[in-house]
């Protein structure tokens, strides 16, 4: 019998659902059989903290792999996948944090192989993120932009999997503060004020004791609040490194989409020019606008043809993605959605309007699906 560590591949577990596998004891007895359920939090934590194993031959669940499952299941996969990391990143003080952090992030980088439009989505359609999620959701967020845009920049693989790791893990000293701060109307407090000021280095330290060695990693994560010239935090460093710099930018850009109990969430289009300005088409700016489109997906846009509807793929140029419209020329609901590329002249976007203008709700599932066809 050949077995691994639960910690390993815990990722793959949702809170009451069937489980992919055999759970065993460090004795190799048999705990849970496949299919049986883990019902809560704090019983993952305890197969967790005794060592559980499974069992390696276990066969692979296909639902589970972002390569090869079908399209209607991506929806539920990146669910678990932000549950899951969530769930890794809240508990780094675990002494199996990073084999769980790789095999999660794993998970990850496979949904964004897999479409990286619906990876984009994810990070426009935000909504209101419960508090308590707020840090490890905006973490998450900040990896996928790291990594898009990275990857438009040239950088090699190398490089960019450090930069995405560090974007994953920038805030680890600092996640529950982060949720209390994003349902917070005062003023940080000079404790709060204090402990952010101190994150960046506080979290490389944490990263380095849980077994980190990649120097790249570990560097962005205690420099992606420093500014060349000084004017960042914690060093005011003169100079900072690429990958340092490209999750600042990443950090911001992302934050910017977020709604927080004082603003609501920016439009992307008007976010991404301020942005370009405030930065003076900084490159690794210019690469996370390029990267995300003018109107990237998962925003609201009205055509010429007077039709609304959502964003779901970018098309052939940063001004022209592929569009499901839901309402019709008179503002009436359509009974599906209706694929419109805006390359057409009669398609072509005209504004981005808010979502309440749309008047209808679709499912996630019928938004990916008009996102992988054609």
């Amino acid at each position: 019998m050949r077995v691994r560590p639960l910690s390993s591949v815990h990722q793959r577990i949702a809170i009451g659902a069937p489980l992919p596998f055999n759970v065993r004891n460090a004795n190799r007895e048999l705990l849970l059989a496949r299919g049986q359920l883990v019902r809560s939090e704090e019983q993952m934590l305890a197969l967790l903290e005794r060592g559980a194993l499974v069992d390696l031959d276990d066969p692979p669940q296909q639902a589970d792999d972002p390569a090869s499952c079908r399209r209607e299941a991506l929806v539920g996969l990146w669910d678990r996948t932000f549950t899951n990391l969530g769930r890794v990143l809240e508990s780094s003080v675990h002494v199996d944090f990073l084999p769980a952090l790789q095999a999660a992030s794993a998970s990850l980088w496979a949904l964004i192989d897999r479409d990286p439009d619906l990876a984009i989505f994810r990070i426009v359609r935000q909504g209101r993120v419960d508090p308590a999620q707020y840090g490890a959701s905006h973490s998450v967020h900040c990896a996928i932009a790291t990594r898009l845009a990275a990857e438009r920049l040239g950088w090699d693989r190398s490089a960019v999997a450090s930069a995405f790791r560090a974007a994953l893990t920038m805030n680890l000293s600092v996640l529950d503060l982060q949720g209390r701060l994003a349902a917070q109307a005062a003023g940080l407090t000079p404790t709060q004020r204090e402990s952010i000021d101190s994150h960046p280095h506080r979290s490389a330290r944490m990263l380095r004791s849980a077994g980190v060695t990649d120097k790249v990693w570990l560097e962005a994560v205690a420099q992606h609040h420093e500014v060349p010239g000084g004017r960042g935090y914690p060093a005011m460093l003169q100079q900072v490194g690429a990958a340092g710099t490209l999750v600042r930018y990443a950090d911001v850009f992302t934050a910017r989409l977020s709604t927080r109990v004082t603003r609501s969430a920016l439009r992307p289009h008007q976010m991404a020019r301020a942005l370009y300005v405030e930065e003076r088409g900084h490159p690794m700016v210019a690469a996370l606008v390029k990267e995300f489109g003018i109107f990237p997906p998962g925003c609201c846009v009205r055509l010429a043809s007077g039709e609304a509807g959502l964003v779901v793929k970018r098309g052939p140029a940063s001004n022209t993605p592929i569009v499901a419209t839901v309402v019709n020329r008179r503002g009436e609901p359509l009974l599906a959605p209706v694929r419109r590329a805006t390359d057409a002249a009669g398609n072509a976007i005209t504004g981005v309007i808010p979502e309440s203008s749309l008047r209808v709700r679709v499912s996630r599932k019928q938004l990916v699906q008009i996102c992988g066809a054609g």
